[in-house]
């Protein structure tokens, strides 16, 4: 092999070499997993587990809140999938939502992954049937409204309310 391509050869082996240890030390993972779960993310080949999702979706609809935020969380460990934030926010708004008072603490997480699902992608619109609001800004504002302290909330009539 000639001298000029066996220096070329090497100097492209020490680019790599370094880009990868500045990767590694720039994203600070963990585990093997998340080296490689960042590393997609980078390259552009990044996807949700969509076992994990589904069993996120099984246990939204069978009112396991935390259990599926457990689910959703593993699914997309890195929050940059519009749907499963969306049920992360929707599962917050359930389990915070009362019919006299709302979790504050709930509603204000709610609000953080709402903003999240608006950051993503700000046109996201559920196709999920069960839900009754379908968009993140529907979401937000139902957040906002349950965070707010008015007049409105001691009106007796807010009892017959229904949780969407």
């Amino acid at each position: 092999m000639k001298k000029p391509y066996l220096h070329i050869i090497s100097i492209s082996v020490v680019a790599i070499g370094l880009t990868f240890i500045a990767f590694l030390y720039w994203s600070q993972p963990k585990t093997l997993a998340e080296v490689t779960t960042k590393g997609s993310v980078a390259i552009g080949t990044y996807s949700i587990d969509k076992a994990e999702f589904d069993r996120g979706t099984a246990l939204f609809r069978s009112e396991d809140y935390i259990g599926s935020r457990v689910a959703f969380d593993k699914a997309d460990p890195e929050k940059r999938d519009a749907a499963t934030q969306f049920y992360i926010a929707y599962s917050y708004y359930r389990q915070g939502w009362g019919r006299v008072s709302n979790d504050d603490a709930m509603f204000a997480e709610g609000l953080k992954a709402a903003d999240r699902v608006i950051a993503i992608d700000a046109n996201y619109r559920s196709t999920d049937g069960s839900l009754t609001m379908r968009t993140a800004t529907e979401l937000k504002k139902e957040f906002e409204e349950g965070l707010k302290l008015t007049v409105d909330d001691l009106n007796p009539l807010k009892l017959t309310r229904e949780r969407k």
